[in-house]
């Protein structure tokens, strides 16, 4: 797979169409990064002239600025402000819904203006026009339940781009009793994700995969690597995993289509 830098784009005066924002968990997880390989299958396969940052995309400074770190968080902004605003960035994708969140609303004030898409808003726009089919054979009726991430659903009020990808699939999609503005966190929001659990008689994730597992599904998809780490967890802990799969919709939609 060729993912082009902005660097090399300029080299040869040349503008993407949009920059792949993998950010941290995409870059450097293990798991996720079959996240964001199966998000550039997608790109490839809608022919989308895209290109990432590379080495010179740095954090979006999203967990500094939950945790507190407010002079930390301007510190990574303004930096990556002035690498995006350096090559003239105007759209920007990502899998990652706290970039998406962090790059969407809290950069322009800072002077980072773009268009930031989630992936599914953005696949679900290649779908629209015509660029991309989803295989709705491959995994049909198989039993799926979708847990909304929170920055993308109650921070951001997009719950219809995944679940519109989930249906083309053509599986049975089963809504857990807590969705959609309602929708329980999987616990690693608000950089929960880097720190110890505090005292409690049970761990979030494992309450939400709970929520997941009463809906009986097979598959368990999700749009964040975040909450992909956490319900995964949670079916470990719940001794699961040779009935359940947790898994982004790119993923998905990259097996379905044989990618």
């Amino acid at each position: 797979m060729i993912v082009p830098t902005m660097a090399e784009m300029m080299a040869q005066g040349k503008q993407p169409e949009v920059l792949f924002w993998v950010g941290a968990a995409g870059s450097y997880d293990d798991r996720a990064k079959k996240i964001s390989r199966a998000f550039v299958k997608i790109l490839h396969a809608a022919n989308v002239d895209f290109a990432v940052l590379g080495t010179e995309e740095s954090s979006t400074g999203d967990a500094a600025k939950r945790a507190g770190n407010e002079f930390l968080f301007q510190m990574q902004a303004m930096m990556n402000i002035e690498v995006l605003n350096g090559y003239e960035v105007k759209k920007i994708v990502t899998c990652d819904p706290h970039s998406f969140n962090t790059l969407k609303n809290e950069y322009p004030e800072l002077g980072g203006k773009y268009q930031v898409y989630h992936h599914t808003q953005f696949i679900q726009n290649l779908i629209s026009e015509g660029r991309l089919k989803i295989d709705e054979t491959t995994l049909q009726g198989k039993r799926v339940t979708f847990h909304d991430p929170c920055y993308l659903g109650r921070a951001n009020e997009v719950y219809e781009s995944p679940r519109d990808l989930i249906r083309r699939l053509g599986v049975n999609l089963t809504e857990m009793k807590r969705n959609k503005s309602t929708a329980l966190c999987c616990g690693a929001g608000g950089a929960q994700m880097f720190k110890d659990a505090e005292a409690g008689d049970k761990e979030v994730n494992v309450l939400r995969t709970e929520d997941a597992l009463e809906t009986k599904p097979e598959i368990i998809a999700t749009g964040c690597p975040y909450c992909n780490t956490m319900m995964t967890d949670g079916i470990k802990f719940k001794e699961k995993e040779t009935e359940v799969v947790v898994k982004d919709i790119a993923e998905l939609i990259a097996e379905a289509n044989n990618l």
